[in-house]
């Protein structure tokens, strides 16, 4: 990376915001992939307007959760896998051998979206678009000043995501007073389900690499310390509100489909809803959201996944680019060669599922060591409520265990 502490001080105010804007991108577009969309567009179906207070309370709990990781980072001048080796010897370690499995295997699946995405834009067949995304997020790497280099890149593709999905929304013309009232006054008869819906968004909103993408972006920037505090606050909360307003737009547009009375085909519900909403051209609109909602999260799997490398091992900081060039590589030579490996994919949906409350526990714990945050006082509201989201997605990756050993007997 070009961005080191050293610089950070030359940097003009326009730069310095460029950064911190970059950073919320880059987290909140990385949350938005092939899952992301997917899963929109199922629960739109299964909950109808309702779903819009799943989305509010996933993103009030993504806050809890971005706040307390990015403000420990910060204070810290460490990123996750030192603040957890801090905490317990030896942990930083497994919690980057958790995030590097994760992302590699979901930067299969991504780099699989995008195929897809080349195959409804252009009728490319999946390998080839496979393998042409892969070399264009290895050119992005490539580039001199990398950092500056992925800022331009999520910033430009999130913006064109919003603005394409807000069209197909203007054409739905979904029932958004109802969403509205819905997502404050929700007439939800099944709560168990609606909870475990939530806790689904939120693990695919801050989970696994994504807690830390936007938190290690600042970090390699410089952009630490107490003094620099509320810039990198507000720096978190617009990732998850960049999150949150693709999600509503995503939400909506569906919502338009589904009231209408039309039912979306299950092999591949997001993209039946647009071709039904706006015909050819909706198709291949979601073809292009695809894309880029593909390829910006096998840009921040890839360089957050070496991110929790780089500290452990001094050879991955050395060749840092290289090593996420490599990274993206491996995942697109698994494409090519295995395809979608179901299994793997399984097994790192119920690893990185762990992530979450593992790393919010470390950084929680780390709020009270002054040999790892000094003078600094965290929020006493910030640690309840992060206990409290701990203990919530423990007991869904706890399910998510179980379910895996049920499918692996």
């Amino acid at each position: 990376m070009n961005d080191t502490p050293q610089t950070e001080q030359k940097r003009s105010h326009k730069e310095t915001m460029s950064i911190l804007l970059g950073a919320a991108f880059l987290m909140g577009i990385s949350a938005i992939g092939p899952g992301f969309l997917t899963q929109t567009a199922v629960f739109t179906s299964e909950m109808g307007a309702a779903f819009s207070f799943a989305i509010l309370a996933s993103i009030i709990v993504g806050i809890i959760v971005q706040l307390n990781v990015w403000r420990i980072i910060a204070v810290s001048r460490l990123r996750g896998q030192d603040v957890a080796n801090k905490v317990f010897p030896g942990l930083g370690y497994f919690l980057a051998f958790a995030v590097g499995l994760g992302g590699l295997a979901f930067n299969i699946g991504n780099l699989g979206g995008a195929a897809l995405g080349f195959e409804v834009i252009f009728g490319m067949d999946q390998i080839t678009g496979g393998i042409l995304s892969a070399v264009i997020a290895i050119v992005l790497f490539s580039w001199k000043d990398l950092g500056k280099a992925m800022d331009i890149f999520v910033k430009i593709l999130g913006v064109v995501m919003i603005g394409m999905v807000a069209y197909v929304v203007v054409t739905t013309a979904p029932p958004a007073g109802l969403a509205a009232r819905e997502a404050f006054m929700p007439s939800i008869a099944d709560w168990p389900r609606a909870w475990i819906i939530v806790l689904t968004l939120v693990g695919g909103t801050v989970g696994g690499y994504i807690t830390f993408s936007g938190a290690h972006r600042l970090t390699d920037a410089g952009i630490t310390g107490k003094e620099n505090l509320q810039r990198i606050d507000k720096s978190a909360v617009q990732g998850i509100a960049i999150t949150g307003v693709m999600r509503f737009l995503f939400f909506l547009a569906i919502l338009g489909v589904v009231v209408a009375g039309h039912t979306l085909a299950p092999e591949n519900p997001p993209a039946s809803a647009f071709r039904i909403a706006a015909g050819e051209i909706g198709f291949r609109i979601f073809g292009v959201i695809l894309w880029a909602a593909a390829i910006t999260s096998v840009v921040g799997a890839a360089y957050t996944s070496v991110s929790f490398l780089k500290t452990l091992f001094p050879v991955v900081g050395q060749f840092e680019r290289y090593w996420i060039m490599g990274f993206i590589v491996a995942s697109a030579a698994i494409l090519s060669i295995v395809g979608r490996p179901v299994m793997l994919l399984v097994l790192a949906g119920a690893i990185n599922g762990l992530i979450l409350p593992l790393s919010l526990t470390c950084m929680l714990l780390a709020a009270y060591r002054k040999d790892i945050i000094g003078d600094y006082r965290h929020p006493i509201w910030l640690s309840v409520s992060g206990w409290i989201v701990v203990v919530f997605t423990a007991w869904m990756s706890w399910g998510a265990l179980q379910a895996l050993t049920t499918l692996i007997r």
